[in-house]
């Protein structure tokens, strides 16, 4: 596999990197061992990047992680989040808060170290910012783990152009994570150029539209019941049936390269620039080989550009989030 760069002066890392979130929460329930063989194979596989956060299993990710991929500490990335605090309340969990304040910024950094089962993080996310709390001041207290080395290189998740340019003033940003696909490319107009203008790489989570660009999800009724997509809005109702028919249209292609919806459209998104890492998640080695194949398809012109009129940017019918969610992007 392929390495690329993560911003300027990151490090060099597979260009499709491992995001492990569905192997602890949001995506039914857990199997450590089928986890633990699925890492290993991405390793196998020439992956190198690793994606994890402390809200992930609340803190069952990382630690997964740490046990999983220690031996082989000096083969890959580790990268993890802070910023979204699990609160409790006599006893019971209470949800979670968005929290970037220094304070929290350091103690979240800590028990990632430690679950992580490391002495650095390779690099370091704010996973959400609270609008209230200036990022330069979040992001000072990041440069201070740098600088203490416990953290190698720095990333923002979700924020817009202006707070980025913010954020880079006082400390570079090796990466922003954002969604980034065929069926939501939001961030062309201006937070795309601004990570360009700034050297900072592009990390897309949900590359695939959370399983939708595989083809493979057709109604929701063999999802298990704690399966996050039931209230996904572009899996509901007529927007799923709408959202469907474009994946046609990813299928056509497909079937000229002899590849799968899915693969296809990684290759468009490996193809928007050499900055760009794809995070595809799963938790299953058979779509892990599947997402890594895809590595090494090389699109026409005329198939890139068939793909991005087949699937215009407004194409795609319900917002990415529900409402409450959807207030802590691209702040």
């Amino acid at each position: 596999m392929h390495t690329r760069r993560l911003g300027t002066h990151g490090p060099l890392v597979s260009e499709l990197g491992l995001g492990c979130m569905g192997m602890s929460a949001f995506y039914g329930p857990r199997n450590d061992d089928d986890a633990r063989n699925t890492l290993l194979t991405a390793l196998d596989l020439g992956i190198t990047l690793f994606d994890t956060a402390d809200a992930y299993g609340n803190g069952h990710n990382e630690q997964l992680l740490g046990r999983v991929l220690g031996p082989h500490r000096d083969r890959v990335t580790l990268a993890t989040k802070c910023g979204i605090r699990s609160v409790s309340s006599q006893g019971t969990s209470g949800g979670a808060v968005i929290d970037s304040s220094p304070a929290y910024i350091r103690q979240a950094c800590e028990a990632s170290l430690t679950r992580l089962g490391t002495d650095h993080i390779d690099v370091y996310y704010l996973h959400r910012r609270d609008p209230g709390i200036p990022i330069e001041e979040s992001v000072g207290a990041m440069a201070e783990l740098v600088h203490e080395g416990k953290v190698r290189h720095l990333g923002l998740s979700e924020v817009s152009a202006t707070t980025l340019q913010g954020a880079h003033a006082t400390h570079p940003i090796a990466a922003l994570q954002t969604e980034y696909s065929l069926w939501e490319r939001s961030l062309e107009d201006d937070i795309i150029p601004t990570a360009r203008r700034l050297g900072a790489a592009i990390v897309p989570y949900s590359p695939l539209g959370r399983g939708f660009l595989t083809g493979a999800v057709t109604s929701l009724h063999h999802l298990t019941a704690d399966d996050y997509r039931h209230h996904d809005p572009r899996f509901q109702g007529g927007n799923l049936t709408h959202n469907l028919a474009l994946i046609d249209r990813v299928r056509d292609i497909a079937d000229r390269h002899e590849a799968t919806p899915g693969q296809i459209a990684l290759a468009w998104l490996l193809a928007q620039g050499d900055d760009i890492v794809p995070i595809p998640g799963t938790k299953r080695r058979t779509y892990l080989r599947e997402n890594s194949e895809a590595t090494a398809l090389r699109l026409t012109g005329d198939d890139l550009d068939t793909l991005t009129r087949s699937v215009p940017r407004d194409a795609v019918h319900g917002p990415r989030y529900g409402d409450k969610a959807l207030q802590l992007l691209n702040t």
